[in-house]
């Protein structure tokens, strides 16, 4: 495992080794994280693999902005929206019906996904980085 020190380009670089398949921890407003880009099933299973997380724990997809919802979410209520501008970015995590577009495996195999726009600087710079 190699430690980067926060720079410009160590957000670049972490955004590259999701883009190759590898894992990058980065903190959250609450924990760190192990992250992966969402569409990438083979780069999550090896989160639940590394954590030992049980298979039937969703994971939580962190996204860049209210934009990003309707491409990794269906038939998002108001109160979605009302909620979101209220809260977000920040640590509230909402859970709404999945887009099958989006692999299975991040929510543990359930039709809803858990979303979340973070307010932690490297969390929202790694996404921005990642463009996903």
């Amino acid at each position: 495992m190699e430690t980067l020190i926060l720079n410009e380009n160590s957000l670049m670089q972490a955004a590259q080794l999701l883009k190759e398949g590898e894992l990058v921890a980065f903190p959250t407003e609450t924990v760190y994280g192990l992250g992966a880009p969402v569409f990438a099933p083979e780069t999550i299973q090896k989160i639940y693999e590394v954590k030992g997380r049980p298979q039937d724990n969703p994971l939580i997809v962190h996204m860049m902005s209210l934009a990003d919802s309707e491409k990794l979410a269906r038939d998002l209520p108001s109160i979605f929206f009302q909620l979101a501008d209220a809260f977000f970015p920040g640590p509230l995590t909402l859970v709404v019906k999945r887009n099958p577009r989006v692999p299975s495996i991040v929510s543990a195999g359930l039709d809803t996904i858990a979303l979340r726009i973070p307010s932690h600087p490297v969390a929202s710079a790694l996404i921005s980085h990642l463009g996903e």
